[in-house]
């Protein structure tokens, strides 16, 4: 993890906001999507790291940046100006929102649009929807709708045959797990049915995606596995560490998959780096904490662990 933050350190001017962030032309997928990534990430290992922890200044500086790079949430606002139904600028605040970094004109001018009947009937995938319902409560924002009438429509909701996993389904699936625990803070928001199917039927999928080096889903994987109730056996857990260390970059970066897309020694390409290390930096903070205080037959976290996380 520590490798992983400093590469994420090293090139934070990579995730900068270009000046067509306000554009209506702007490549969101490649500006405020990184940006949001990084915030993301930096709020939740800040918040399962003790002040004391050596990764947690590290991260606050980086989440520090990143909000430095919104105006400090201007930016925002003049968003909302320019287009005030897009779900995205809501989405990413509501991750510098979770680290109480706050901009109060912004949230009282989306939550005004957020009641509209026009926003509220706009047409989105129902895993999405659980990640507008979250983003709306970040500002104060509660819909009479139930979100488990969203949650039944995604792909996990309907409890699948597990051989129809795929990439899609578990990139969906991973998301509807962190909608629904708040990225990890809250265990017992997955509901009972859920926790089950995925006790059964995650290890065998971690270790497919595992298998096949697909390295950025499987890290989204393991967060998943720590962030539920009963996480998984800390064998199985090492086991999977090990391999996704063995993937990684000397420079500490992990590419997205197998085989990877810089060669051996050169210099690893943001584009195909930064997701895949940023959840690995994500799931190993998440892991370290459940395993640290974990009781029965997952034990806490060994040294050996602990030191491969870190």
């Amino acid at each position: 993890m520590e490798d992983a933050l400093a590469w994420v350190a090293a090139h934070r001017e990579d995730f900068a906001l270009g000046p067509d962030a306000l554009s209506p032309d702007g490549a969101v997928n490649g500006s405020w999507k990184p940006l949001g990534e990084l915030a993301r990430v930096c709020a939740s290992v800040s918040r399962h790291t003790p002040p004391s922890d050596p990764l947690h200044a590290p991260v606050r500086a980086l989440l520090a940046y990143a909000w430095r790079q919104t105006g400090k949430g201007e930016l925002f606002a003049r968003l909302q100006r320019f287009e005030p139904f897009a779900t995205y600028p809501l989405e990413v605040y509501a991750a510098f929102a979770s680290a109480g970094l706050r901009h109060p004109d912004y949230e009282a001018a989306a939550a005004a649009v957020a009641r509209s009947r026009g926003w509220r009937l706009a047409e989105q995938d129902p895993t999405r929807r659980l990640g507008v319902l979250a983003a709306e409560r970040s500002i104060g924002v509660h819909r009479p709708e139930d979100a488990s009438r969203s949650l039944s429509g995604t792909w996990l909701g309907g409890l699948p045959e597990p051989w129809t996993f795929e990439r899609f389904s578990g990139y969906a699936l991973t998301h509807v797990v962190f909608h629904l625990t708040d990225w990890g803070r809250d265990p017992d928001g997955v509901p009972a049915d859920l926790r089950t199917y995925l006790a059964d039927w995650l290890p065998a999928w971690l270790d497919t995606c595992l298998e096949a080096g697909m390295w950025d889903l499987s890290c989204e994987l393991l967060a998943v596995a720590a962030g539920l109730p009963e996480p998984l056996g800390a064998v199985a857990v090492s086991d999977a560490w090990e391999r996704i260390a063995a993937a990684r970059h000397a420079t500490g970066a992990l590419p997205e998959e197998r085989p990877p897309r810089a060669r051996s020694g050169s210099r690893p390409e943001f584009a195909h780096c930064y997701h895949s290390t940023l959840m690995a930096a994500f799931a190993a903070a998440l892991t370290v904490g459940r395993y640290r205080v974990s009781d029965g037959m997952t034990g806490p976290c060994d040294g050996d662990l602990e030191g491969a996380l870190r």
